[in-house]
């Protein structure tokens, strides 16, 4: 079979956030359980939530998440543009796995046309190997004043010729009004490509919409291949993006048997925050309170830890910190005995200085960290991205030597000085991380380190002072929760309508 005809589909939204990450995951899964070679594809993405590939780049994390519920190693051709915002109207352009340029929206206009070859050769190495190619577009393809450019949604899928069903929000409000729109702004040659919708997190009787059915089949001749009604569940996997920090209370989480024994962690909510689902597993434990600290907010007195996320812009964000006077709490928190850990970004934050003599981040320049830790970073050097694995090491500070750690690494920057000689993670046989002399504050460059059981349940019973009792398997539990949205969506959805649509393309 030529590339040309192997089955796709693509789920393209009335807007961003309507849940079409999730969506094509469940599909992903549900597809790969009747015994089909799945394979995930994301043209464009914006996103700092960014996963490392098998094959050595990045992708945006909802990539990696749908190739893992297809069960196949990921690539960086599931999705060949990445666009990691670094400030309000400038982003990062990653091409294929690879830095490629920085570019402001204006000029990255501009540059899309010339990026399409690129995305479609990766569409047909991902289909050279596939039964079916399941496709999210970005954003919505009601955008026309992009159209010309667009290689995310219509453009795209008139490039390889691939039907499209359209994702509508109820939960949102105006979902028949968002339909019905977005097909009278397409133009005649992108409507043929627009051949049915799914209305996604319905509660409720599903019966009460059957008339809009018919209203929106009349108006714009489109076929309902079903209703997905609202999955309480979708907490309990990976984000796509920086929208669902935004959500009151997404990360809020509290057993109330025993409120002496919650566990409060405080998270400065950064502007440019990167890779934040670092927080999933903390936030999954049932007796940690898991606080998103927003702008203009306090660092609590009475947290167990502050723990700083990474960041696409150290330097940028580290001004903020600064200016949101989350510095003088934390330093406060320390005093009182408090516990700091930070990851990636958030470690060369905890530094005495950060340099970016070439203007990595922006302009060139120094800034004074929180001085926590006795390091200093400059910004130079390639990227690193890598997976690994390890174990903690010496200098354990109440953790037990020996826990293994699984994760990666995506970082610019180099780290020495003199708390670099309490590293505590071995990773493939490097040192990294450094550990302040009392043992409280802690940072490495490990992303995921959470996610390891082990390591994690031992982490949270160092600040109970080893009163440990964790049960909670988050690995597992990611594999069971796309179990169960497979699941789901086999019974909302029409899959086997979906399915010979796809065939369709043929």
């Amino acid at each position: 079979m030529s590339v040309q005809s192997v089955p796709a589909l693509m789920l393209q939204g009335t807007g961003s956030d309507v849940g079409k990450s999730l969506l094509v995951a469940g599909l992903c899964r549900a597809y790969a359980r009747r015994g089909l070679r799945v394979r995930p594809f994301k043209p464009q993405n914006m996103s700092n939530n960014a996963a490392v590939t098998d094959d050595g780049g990045e992708i945006g994390r909802a990539q990696a998440l749908q190739a893992r519920a297809a069960g196949v190693a990921t690539t960086v051709h599931m999705n060949p543009v990445l666009l990691k915002p670094q400030s309000d109207i400038g982003a990062q352009v990653v091409v294929q796995g690879k830095v490629l340029t920085s570019a402001k929206a204006r000029d990255y206009y501009r540059l899309k046309r010339d990026l399409l070859p690129k995305v479609v050769e990766s569409f047909e190495i991902m289909a050279s190997d596939a039964d079916l190619v399941l496709i999210e577009g970005a954003g919505s393809p009601a955008e026309v004043n992009l159209r010309a450019s667009d290689i995310a949604n219509m453009g795209f899928a008139e490039a390889v010729q691939v039907p499209v069903i359209l994702v509508g929000d109820i939960d949102r409000g105006g979902v028949i009004a968002s339909i019905v729109g977005t097909h009278a702004l397409l133009s005649e040659d992108d409507r043929r490509w627009l051949k049915g919708y799914v209305i996604n997190k319905f509660r409720g009787d599903v019966s009460l919409f059957e008339p809009a059915t018919g209203i929106i089949a009349e108006t714009c001749g489109l076929e309902s291949y079903g209703i997905a009604t609202y999955w309480p569940n979708a907490h309990k996997l990976p984000a796509e993006d920086g929208v669902a920090l935004e959500k009151a209370g997404r990360y809020h989480r509290n057993s109330g048997e025993d409120a002496g024994k919650v566990l409060r962690i405080a998270v400065p909510h950064l502007p440019r925050i990167a890779n934040f689902d670092d927080l999933d597993p903390l936030a999954a434990e049932d007796d940690v309170e898991l606080l998103v600290i927003k702008p203009g907010q306090v660092i609590p007195s009475n947290c167990d830890l502050v723990l700083l996320p990474g960041s696409k812009s150290t330097m940028a964000d580290l001004r903020f910190l600064k200016e949101q006077g989350w510095d003088i709490d934390i330093l406060a928190h320390h005093r009182r005995g408090g516990h700091v850990i930070g990851i990636c970004g958030g470690y060369q934050m905890l530094g005495r200085m950060v340099h970016d003599p070439n203007g990595v981040e922006g302009e060139p320049g120094s800034e004074a960290g929180l001085g926590l830790l006795d390091i200093e970073t400059v910004m130079a050097g390639d990227k690193t991205l890598r997976k690994t694995r390890g174990m903690t090491i010496g200098h354990d500070a109440g953790l037990a030597v020996g826990t293994p750690v699984d994760g990666y690494e995506i970082h610019m920057g180099q780290t020495d000085g003199p708390d670099r000689a309490r590293s505590w993670l071995d990773l493939s046989g490097v040192s990294d991380g450094a550990m302040s002399p009392d043992g409280r504050v802690l940072g490495c460059y490990l992303h995921g380190l959470f996610g390891s059981d082990d390591f994690r349940h031992a982490f949270l019973g160092r600040l109970r002072s080893g009163d440990a009792h964790q049960t909670t398997h988050f690995e597992a539990g990611i594999d069971a929760a796309l179990d169960e949205l497979a699941d789901h969506l086999e019974a909302c959805l029409d899959l086997d309508g979906m399915l010979e649509l796809a065939k369709s393309r043929a």
